[in-house]
């Protein structure tokens, strides 16, 4: 799994979602924009996190495992049952 890098501030965060209410968006393959990073935060349940470059990851995400997503990588989200989650934002 990919580390953020240590020179990085954090400088917003979503709404924390459940798998009735993450948003369409990240549920199909989606990046984030040239220098920005994100850190999936999972508060309770489990959540597969999918990086879809070749060859394709796939990795379940749990309270003691976070995402980290590196930018302008393809990636999408599936909530694995029950789910509550939120994404912060680094530059």
């Amino acid at each position: 799994m990919k580390e953020l890098p240590k020179n990085l501030n954090s400088y917003k965060k979503t709404a924390i979602f459940n798998q009735e209410t993450v948003p369409a968006g990240l549920l199909k393959a989606h990046t984030t924009k040239a220098g920005t990073w994100g850190k999936i935060n999972i508060k309770s349940g489990k959540l597969l996190y999918v990086i879809e470059t070749e060859p394709l990851e796939s990795i379940e995400l749990s309270p003691s495992r976070y995402g980290v997503v590196e930018p302008e990588v393809p990636h999408h989200v599936q909530p694995l049952g029950e789910v509550e989650f939120f994404v912060e934002f680094y530059k």
